[in-house]
């Protein structure tokens, strides 16, 4: 039911109610048919069920299938650690899905407890739960909005919208106003607004989850989608799982008829299988993520989800809102056509009600900038009103369009005026032109008129500004009286200021290929000047898109053009909704920003939703990641930190599949060959140690590509074509070098314990040195990557040269010239990724 279109007697009419309210008994027989005024929360899976769903992962089930085969091969230690990743996964996944339900519990803690009703005839105090259709609330100053309501009578009536809007200025309410707009609210109040000034009554119109912020409440609840990180590692789980099991499979059966015992076939299978699968990739991703966090918290994006770091890497749409965001969120002095600059000054003073405290503005976002404005000029309101006191003031209302005051200057009284220009020259006879004050002729006001058309061209909210001295025998209670033959002084325009870093951040946004969408609740045309001068859009055309021309727009037509917009204004949350979703359709990433409980369900539905520091707690729980600083540049900049963690989990994936592809390969050409393996399940489970130790951590926090924000956003998979062509090379390269190395010991007589030894050291050289080839361009900042090598190279040594180790590792000394091969032999991995890195250029 549209009941913003429907006149006050038409909704009474409709909804079998009155003026005088409802009787309690038809309001007791509404509720039980309507049921309570509340939102309804969707049954949501438990605690414990939310904990063990953590498993239902592909890779987390190998691991576990991992842990248990260690452990029946004898090494308890690592099937310990696999099992410790696996919790640690399992509880960080649990925290981020438990606090994700929250939104819906701080949307709850909204809403009115009590509401003041008509029933019988008298005013009543209810709980808010029990108002039903057709009640008659009556609303005064501070009190919370309790259901959705259609007003049938206001007196100077204000209603703060923004927790719903996210827009500051309060929405001024009028009976008899129907809105032919779509999206016009004037005759509505919605559940959850506050009444800022005035009073008035409204007709319960729609409750519980019927009410806007209920609809909000149910698209909050829907589940959420999987990050683009979280379908590749999800991707990449299943390859290497079905790998790990068809490579295990072919080695236990060559084994099997070659005559090797069953145990030891079975225990090589196994050894194999835990090496096949990069058990460390959840504990190094968490690790990589974390890091992440914690540098973005130093620049004011606080990330609530882990995942949503990385996303932000693949960004290539960011969806802001325009005020606080993008713009200082204080209206100021943008331009000025005056030709009384003093009285000017002086009146913006004045007749000014804000005040200014500890360097905060306070009050009228309008009169806080014409303050500053008459401050930095040496025009200082306290001061001024100390020397020049206030005798009279008449309030700015919707039907004056204008502020007035009277104060004595010096020994006269003067009347002191701004307001709307065309209602203010209709008043002024005289004008302070060059020549001085001289009666004001058609042509001035031609031009007044010229240069306001010009100035709210530029979505600029214009004042026009006069006086007059007032006659000695001027009576100041014919208020009508006073304001007739004034002197016009001049034109102030006003607008709230983009931030200076916002213009830098998306200059530099756009360098990254990152599309910049302004979506706010304000007027089209100030949308479109800002996202003009702050760099969003250029040139003469801009595709800008208001509410009402979006419902317009099949999906389909929108789907066409959703590309090409670059502005959208007037809009309501499921239209946010629509246009994430819509992007969504076309294949982009899209980021979206807000801080009202509007934004709540488009939050959620953006790959990433960013919320504002200074925004509702529904929005911060909705979100997954905070700006403390509410400011766009600090979006640009987790972009560039997400760009870089991606990049590192790219690198450890790389080195770890590398180091699974040569040990497969290795294994596997060794039992085709008919060769013993050259490995030992103790063995094997070392590789995979280093594998996915401090070598592998210290990939994670290497340090940004060089250009990491002047690439297009990467849409590849988490192996591209290029490093998975530099992982099979280098697995195949450790394969061919350390099978020759221990194909020709074995041919020259060495005994099988050392073969194998040297077997097993070059192939854990080439690991270390295959982390050099796994790091970035950014430098040589990493200091944990060389502690990481070394580190390893000493516990190797140790592996080889102490007794106690060389028992469990069945392991024998090297001799110098020995050592000279292996590192001869391993640096083979530097040159073969140096020639494919030719090759691929």
């Amino acid at each position: 039911m549209k009941w913003k279109k429907l006149s006050v007697d038409e909704t009474l009419k409709t909804l079998n109610s009155s003026i005088n309210g409802l009787s309690s008994s038809e309001a007791q027989k509404r509720l039980l048919e309507h049921g309570k005024n509340e939102l309804i929360e969707e049954k949501k899976a438990g605690p414990i069920q939310i904990f063990f769903g953590q498993f239902k992962d592909i890779l987390i089930l190998i691991l576990l299938i991992a842990a248990v085969a260690a452990y029946f091969v004898g090494d308890s230690l690592d099937a310990i650690v696999i099992l410790i990743v696996v919790i640690i996964n399992a509880v960080v996944g649990f925290i981020q899905e438990y606090r994700a339900e929250k939104a819906m519990e701080k949307l709850k803690g909204l809403i009115s407890t009590e509401a003041v009703v008509l029933r019988d005839g008298q005013e009543q105090k209810v709980p808010a739960g029990e108002l039903t259709l057709g009640d008659i609330v009556l609303l005064e100053e501070g009190d919370n909005v309790p259901a959705d309501l259609r007003i049938i009578e206001s007196y100077d009536l204000l209603v703060d919208e923004s927790a719903m809007t996210g827009e500051s200025l309060s929405v001024e309410k009028h009976p008899n106003t129907l809105s032919v707009d779509e999206h016009g609210t004037e005759n509505m109040a919605f559940m959850e607004t506050d009444v800022a000034s005035g009073r008035g009554r409204g007709v319960v119109v729609e409750i519980g989850m019927d009410t806007e912020i209920g609809k909000i409440a149910e698209m909050i609840q829907g589940e959420e989608e999987q990050t683009p990180l979280q379908q590749k590692i999800a991707g990449l789980g299943k390859t290497l799982g079905l790998l790990a099991v068809l490579v295990c499979s072919v080695v236990f059966v060559l084994e099997y008829f070659q005559g090797t015992p069953l145990v030891e076939t079975f225990m090589t299978a196994v050894s194999l299988a835990v090496a096949a699968v990069p058990e460390g990739l959840p504990a190094i991703l968490t690790l990589t993520l974390a890091l992440g966090m914690q540098r973005m918290a130093k620049s004011n994006a606080i990330v609530r989800k882990l995942l949503a770091v990385e996303t932000l890497g693949s960004c290539n749409v960011i969806c802001t809102d325009k005020t606080g965001t993008l713009t200082l969120n204080q209206m100021t002095v943008r331009d000025a056509r005056v030709s009384d600059s003093e009285m000017v000054y002086t009146i913006s003073a004045l007749c000014n009600n804000a005040t200014q405290s500890e360097g905060k503005l306070l009050g009228d976002p309008t009169d806080a900038s014409l303050l500053l404005y008459a401050d930095e000029n040496g025009y200082n309101r306290k001061e001024l009103e100390e020397k020049y006191p206030r005798l009279l003031e008449i309030p700015l209302d919707s039907t004056r369009k204008r502020m007035t005051t009277v104060n004595q200057i010096g020994e006269d009284r003067y009347i002191l005026i701004k307001g709307a220009p065309e209602v203010l020259l209709q008043k002024c006879s005289q004008i302070d032109g060059e020549d001085g004050v001289c009666s004001i002729k058609p042509e001035d006001t031609e031009n007044a008129m010229k240069d306001l058309q010009m100035m709210t061209g530029n979505a600029l909210r214009v004042l026009g500004f006069a006086y007059r001295k007032l006659g000695p025998e001027e009576d100041l209670d014919d208020k009508e009286a006073l304001e007739k033959d004034l002197i016009f002084v001049g034109l102030v325009g006003m607008m709230d200021p983009p931030r200076e870093e916002a213009k830098l951040a998306i200059a530099q946004a756009k360098k990254a290929g990152i599309k910049v969408v302004m979506i706010t609740g304000d007027h089209k045309d100030t949308a479109v000047a800002i996202a003009r001068e702050i760099g969003i859009a250029e040139g003469e055309k801009i595709i800008a898109l208001t509410g009402t021309d979006l419902d317009q727009l099949s999906d389909h037509e929108f789907e066409n053009m959703v590309d090409e917009v670059s502005v959208y204004a007037r809009v309501f949350p499921e239209q946010k909704v629509r246009i994430v979703e819509t992007l969504k359709k076309k294949g982009n990433v899209a980021s979206m920003t807000g801080d009202g409980v509007n934004d709540a369900p488009a939050l959620k539905k953006a790959a990433i939703g960013v919320a504002m520091g200074s925004g509702t707690d529904v929005a911060k729980e909705s979100a997954d990641m905070l700006l403390q600083d509410d400011n766009f540049a600090t979006i640009v900049k987790a972009v560039g930190e997400g760009r870089t963690i991606f990049d590192n989990i790219r690198r450890f994936v790389r080195f770890q599949l590398s180091t699974n592809i040569g040990a497969i390969l290795t294994i596997t050409s060794a039992s085709v060959m008919g060769l013993p393996i050259p490995f030992n399940p103790i063995q094997v489970l070392w590789i995979n140690i280093i594998m996915d130790g401090p070598p592998a951590q210290s990939l994670g926090v290497e340090p940004p590509e060089k250009g990491v924000m002047e690439r297009p956003p990467l849409k590849e998979e988490i192996i591209p074509r290029k490093n998975l062509i530099r992982i099979v090379v280098a697995g195949v390269v450790m394969t061919v070098g350390t099978l020759a190395l221990y194909y020709y010991l074995l041919s020259g007589g060495v005994d099988l314990t050392k073969a194998m030894t040297m077997a097993f050291t070059v192939f854990v050289m080439y690991q270390i040195f295959n982390v050099f080839n796994c790091r970035s361009d950014g430098g040589f900042s990493n200091k944990f990557l060389f502690i990481a090598v070394g580190a390893s190279f000493l516990l190797q040594l140790g592996v080889i040269y102490l007794p106690f180790l060389q028992g469990v590792f069945r392991t024998t000394s090297l001799g110098a010239f020995d050592w000279v091969l292996v590192l001869l032999i391993a640096c083979t991995i530097f040159i073969s990724d140096w020639l494919v890195g030719r090759f691929l250029k």
